[in-house]
């Protein structure tokens, strides 16, 4: 691949797009929605597969992220679960509410009473979900209390409509997790409030899903391209991991030591509780141990036997943040190249 300049991202479209297919086939078997989260790929173009393949809709995280996918695709339905504070964010969400369906959450009564100031007057209801922290401990209100009041709120303000419950729930909590939801939806239909969606996600239980059938949706990301942290978490094999750092070794200096020009600005210092900054691949014996913003250092026991002009390829610990790192993405099906790609949600974090 030495046409590539190096560093860059490779997306290998057979690997996302046999990923995306088998986890919308355990969706089906399980009869649960599946609702993407985009925050991994940012691009119009694997959504628009996801969505063909049977998924719902998307979630993304901030306004302008919503808005750059819209933009480039076909999207039918998002949701985007964030707190969204601030009156020009809210003009921008009303905006796009216009044009698609469009979904939001809260945890507190702030956003709330912000939401309804903005949509008060609008010709249809923006849905919001209570966001809850089942133990994860991000944002999220704190008890089914919480949610039963912030759920009456909600569906008492002008321009709003109470949609249900969302929540990123911890792993291997799914009996957990389910108590705390469904002690919530009790508590909310007992005001004389329905309760037609509960979003869970995460892509570490991603094969477990079903094990909370309370859930009516579930939010994945990390899934379309996979990393060395779900590698490690046995979710997934190297073989399935479709985005890769292409370095080039730029030194050379001792007999165990080299360096390659893919540092923190590409693959991010996210360690996510592993040993070292990624995997390189056909390379198990070499640690990537440290990482300057231009520099990757790659170190192992004994000789690392790799000259300077060679390229590696490298598996990162976190998908998602290297997505945000580059303007555009190398699209690949094995080794033949398709062409470049620009990141269309790249850098939208308001």
């Amino acid at each position: 691949m030495t046409s590539i300049d190096t560093p860059a991202v490779l997306v290998d479209l057979n690997v996302a797009e046999r990923n995306i297919r088998k986890y919308q086939k355990y969706c089906d078997e399980h009869a649960l929605q599946l609702r993407p989260h985009i925050k991994t790929h940012k691009l119009p173009v694997l959504a628009e597969y996801q969505i063909a393949q049977g998924a719902i809709g998307i979630t993304c995280q901030k306004v302008s992220e919503a808005e750059a996918m819209v933009a480039g695709g076909d999207m039918r339905d998002v949701l985007i679960t964030y707190n969204i504070l601030g009156s020009e964010k809210i003009s921008k969400l009303r905006s796009l509410s216009e044009r698609i369906p469009l979904s939001v959450v809260s945890d507190n009564s702030k956003v709330v009473e912000d939401l309804s100031k903005g949509f008060a007057d609008a010709t249809e209801p923006l849905a919001v979900l209570v966001e809850c922290n089942t133990g994860a401990d991000r944002c999220g209100v704190s008890t089914p209390t919480m949610a039963a009041e912030l759920a009456v709120l909600i569906e008492s303000s002008s321009g709003l409509n109470f949609a249900g419950l969302m929540t990123y729930p911890p792993t291997g909590e799914a009996a957990k997790v389910t108590n705390w939801l469904k002690e919530a939806k009790e508590m909310i239909k007992a005001h004389g409030i329905e309760v037609p969606i509960i979003s869970s996600g995460g892509s570490p239980d991603m094969w477990n899903a079903h094990e909370m059938p309370l859930a009516t949706e579930y939010r994945i990301g990390t899934y379309v391209y996979n990393d060395r942290s779900l590698v490690a978490r046995e979710v997934c094999e190297f073989s399935d991991c479709a985005l890769t750092v292409l370095a080039t070794i730029v030194s050379v200096p001792s007999n165990n030591r080299a360096l390659v020009d893919a540092g923190s600005k590409v693959l991010t210092s996210d360690l996510l509780g592993l040993e070292g900054y990624g995997h390189v691949l056909g390379r198990p014996d070499i640690t990537i141990d440290q990482l300057s913003e231009e520099h990757g250092r790659l170190v192992c026991d004994g000789s690392i036997d790799l000259e300077v002009g060679q390229q590696v390829r490298i598996v990162p610990n976190h998908a998602c943040v290297v997505s945000n790192m580059l303007d555009h993405v190398v699209l690949m099906r094995g080794n033949e190249i398709e062409g470049d790609e620009k990141v269309a949600a790249r850098g939208k974090v308001w």
